[in-house]
Order: C-alpha cells, then structure tokens, then sequence
C-alpha cells in the first residue's frame, strides 16, 4: 500500500470513529461546537491572514487570475462572514433524531421513520477557502463527521481554518477527528480518497466540470453532485411580455457564474415577432451576446448564429442561446434533449400549460413565473446548503442539513410477535 493510500484509510478509520460519537452527540453539543468554532475564527484572523497571505503570494507566482485571486483571498469581512455562518447554522433546527410517520400497525406494533446522519461526508472543492468551515459546520450540525480536501491553491489557509475547527470541537468536547481536512497537495489522495467507501459514505464534488468527471468516472463511494447547469426558460404565447422580461433577464444578468444562470431561452412562435426585439434590446443594455436559431434571426436583427453545440452549453457568461419552439409540447422536447436536469422554468399565465410543466419537465427545480436564480439552498428556506443535486435516489435540488441525513424503521412494540 502507498503512503498516501495508507494516510487516506488512516483519516477514513478515525473519521468513521468519530462520526460514531457524532450520531451519540446531544444537539446541544453540536451547536455548542459551532459557536466556538465561530469565536475561534474571529479571534485567530491574524494567523488565518498570515496563512491566506501564502497562498495568495503563491497563487500570484503561479499566474492564478484575477477572479481566482479574489476567490482565494481571506478579508476580514470575509472571516467574519464565516463566523456569522456558523452561527447561523447553529441556530438552524436539529433534523437528526426527528420521528415521522409513527402509525399503529393492525398487528398492535407502531412503525415509524427517524432521522439520522450519513455516517461520514468527503467533499472535495476548489479555490474558496471559506467552503472548509460552511462544509464542516453543515456536517457537523447533522451530525456527520467529514473529510474534507481542499484545492491546492488554499492549503494554508484551509489548515488555518482546519485549527479553528479541531479547537473548538476540543472546546465543546466532541473529537477532533470529526473534521479533517487533508493535508497534503497530491492528487493521488483525491484517488485513494474516492474509492474509501469502507469508510466514507457520501461524496460531495464541488468544482469544475473536470472535477466532477474525474470523480465520476473513478469513484466508488456514492455521490450528491450536479456536472452542468444548462438552465432553460420558455416564455409561453400567453405570457404577460412585461413580467417575461423581467424574469429572463434577471435569470440571465443577476450573476453570470453561477449554476442556476439561465442558458438558453426558448420562445414561443405565436409570440416571438414582438417579444424577441424587446429581449433584444435589454440584453443589449446588459452586454449579453444573444445566439439564436434560423427563426429567431429572422425575427430581430444583431443575434449571432446558433451552433448546435450552444444548445447544450453551460456558458457561465453574458451569453444567452435563444430558439422559437412551437408550442408548451416542443419547448420540453428541447429542455429533455438538450438539459442537465438542474432548473428550467417557464412564464406564462395560462394554470394549464404552467401545471403541464412542473409535472413533466424532470429537473431538479422547476419554475413558474419566477428567476431560476431562485434555485438555491437559502432562498428555499433551508438556511444553508452544501450544493445542488441533479440526481434522483437519496437527494435531490438544493441540499441543505435534511439532505445530510438519511431514515430509518423504527419500530415500537409490547412484547408483539408476529403469528
């Protein structure tokens, strides 16, 4: 066995160790944690500047861009915004140890579901070093243990914030083992990492779309991951033109990089002669580059050619795949080809066509007359979130702390054998 593999099955023994006291743990206890995580943050920012200050300089002698610098780069505004965050966590209700569902039986016994953690959570993720302590924390307070591997690009600051953790888990009295966050910059403990389904039993890729392939490909621990976010808005024939701009271009301009980033616009026929000059004219405004079917550029003039390869792009820039469907009927045909099943949505005022869509467009969320913006783990109430599942067993959408759990049958009985 190599070195690196023995040191991945050394994190994963104790991991699974410590998540053992974390199912065991009073809630009050994980919260207690968090807390003094928070403070410990606030109080070590100096050290945890010094640390980030070494990536940057190292970040900045490997060429990182601009936009990679800042999302590397640890201000004290930022450190305080992961304090409050734990904090907020913590004041976030318990889901583990929840009963549902407790309904006597005709043979006497109650059957019930409790809520009860994953076991062990391993997240791999890039560049944002701020992703340690929102992931330990959203484990922590559903009572996981995690293995967290950080990019390269961060180490420092990531073993910084690792400190903080490891003392107030010591404050609160739970093992420091609960969240471990790897060491060492080689890739092959990304490998060794992702085939530790003896110990680990859920990954959570957050990066690029390499990344998750990778781990697609190798891994043989379970997953919670989404690879595109091919997001789709169809502007029905009976959709108010008013409100169809509103929605698409806060869709499309709110931010350019994010998952839930509106892709491609899909217009109806009937309506697409008065509505597309108007779309037209306010991406214009924005600077967003609009590529458009045959039909559509036949409709307005300035839209770049269509290539079939833009029906499936995930842009994350001001850029827009614009086509005119005919019709509800083809506009989920284009969504079910040409989709990733994260969220489409639809603006119309028709209760028909807008209840058609939710039931048959499968993603993971589903839109009337409202931004896909909206898909996120805090918008949805959920407090927090550690990502967006594209999947369909286990979790899907946003997943926040009941997304960390799973159920299990309990049964309550009086002495009750089966005849």
């Amino acid at each position: 066995m190599s070195e690196i593999n023995a040191t991945m099955r050394g994190i994963g023994q104790t991991a699974r160790a410590a998540s053992r006291r974390l199912a065991a743990s009073e809630a009050g206890a994980r919260n207690a944690a968090l807390r003094a995580i928070a403070e410990r943050l606030r109080d070590d920012r100096a050290a945890l500047e010094t640390a980030n200050e070494k990536d940057l300089a190292a970040g900045r002698g490997n060429g990182l861009d601009a936009a990679l610098l800042d999302r590397l780069t640890l201000t004290d505004a930022r450190i305080d915004a992961m304090a409050d965050g734990l904090e907020q966590i913590a004041a976030l209700p318990d889901p583990v140890g929840a009963v549902s569902h407790l309904d006597p039986m005709p043979s006497g016994i109650r059957v019930g579901r409790m809520r009860v953690p994953l076991g062990v959570v391993g997240i791999i993720y890039e560049s944002r070093p701020n992703v340690t302590a929102d992931a330990a924390a959203l484990c922590l307070k559903s009572g996981n243990a995690c293995v967290l591997r950080g990019g390269s690009e961060a180490l420092h600051s990531n073993q910084a914030i690792a400190a903080c953790i490891a003392a107030g888990l010591a404050d609160a009295g739970l093992p420091e083992t609960a969240v471990q966050v790897v060491r060492t910059t080689d890739r092959a403990a990304v490998g060794a990492m992702i085939t530790l389904d003896e110990y680990i039993d859920v990954l959570v890729p957050r990066g690029g779309k390499g990344l998750i392939e990778r781990i697609m490909r190798e891994a043989t621990v379970p997953m919670i991951k989404h690879l595109d976010g091919v997001c789709h808005c169809y502007v029905d024939a009976d959709a108010d033109p008013a409100m169809a701009e509103r929605v698409v271009v806060n869709a499309k301009t709110q931010r350019y990089g994010t998952c839930n980033t509106l892709e491609t616009l899909l217009v109806d026929t009937s309506v697409a002669a008065s509505l597309l000059p108007r779309f037209k004219a306010a991406f214009d405004a924005h600077g967003v580059e609009l590529r458009g079917c045959e039909r559509s550029r036949a409709l307005v003039d300035g839209l770049t050619a269509a290539e079939p390869a833009d029906w499936d792009a995930e842009y994350l820039a001001p850029i827009l795949a614009v086509a005119v469907v005919d019709g509800l009927d083809a506009a989920i045909e284009h969504i079910d080809r040409h989709g990733s099943g994260h969220t489409d949505a639809i603006v119309t005022r028709d209760h028909g066509r807008a209840q058609r869509f939710l039931r048959e467009v499968d993603s993971s969320s589903v839109m009337v007359n409202a931004s896909t913006r909206f898909a996120d783990g805090f918008e949805y109430g959920l407090g927090a979130e550690i990502g967006i599942s594209t999947d369909k067993l286990h979790a899907r959408g946003p997943v926040g702390l009941e997304g960390l759990t799973t159920q299990k049958y309990i049964v309550l009985g009086e002495g009750h054998v089966r005849e």
